[in-house]
């Protein structure tokens, strides 16, 4: 099967359709994990430091050497640009990096929240098994109800018997008479 763009382009007679405009295509995370490795090192004291020094080294150049050699003749314009241009790039790749760890920030309390209302519930469940668990042993029969149990039924016993003895006496001496 032939590609009808592809025809379209080796025929001479036909004009060729404007195509979109290609742009080179980068990985959005190496991007991200590179940006946050840029506005994580500007954030240090190493980096204004050097950015102090470099500034200091420029501005020492440009008023102390020769008018021949200094690079920023014009009142320090060229360091101004610089620093714009600096500035301007590091904005972007810092808010870049602000929104990927929001963005972690989210997962791992969605992740927090997740597992909160798991144990939660785990603990709910427990409670309720505990309460249930306290409910059956208040019913069950303990050693010492048992005990108080057996002993007045023992003593009902010997009330029982002792009146069958008095009966039994009773109908004797009743039949020797």
């Amino acid at each position: 099967m032939t590609d009808p763009r592809r025809d379209r382009l080796d025929r001479l007679d036909q004009p060729v359709e404007p195509g979109r405009v290609r742009l080179p295509r980068f990985d959005p995370e190496a991007f991200g994990r590179w940006s946050e490795s840029i506005a994580r090192y500007m954030g240090t004291a190493k980096f204004i430091v050097y950015m102090t020094l470099v500034i200091a080294a420029w501005f020492l150049w440009n008023t102390l050497a020769p008018s021949g050699m200094r690079f920023d003749p014009y009142t320090f314009t060229f360091l101004t640009l610089v620093l714009s241009l600096q500035a301007s790039y590091a904005a972007p790749l810092i808010l870049l990096a602000q929104n990927r760890q929001a963005d972690r920030d989210r997962l791992t309390m969605e992740e927090d929240r997740r597992r909160a209302a798991m144990q939660k519930a785990d603990t709910e469940y427990l409670a309720r098994e505990i309460a249930s668990l306290r409910i059956a042993v208040g019913e069950v029969a303990t050693r010492d109800f048992v005990r108080s149990e057996l002993a007045r039924l023992a003593d009902e016993l010997d009330e029982a018997a002792h009146r069958r003895q008095k009966l039994e006496r009773k109908e004797w001496e009743e039949e020797r008479t």
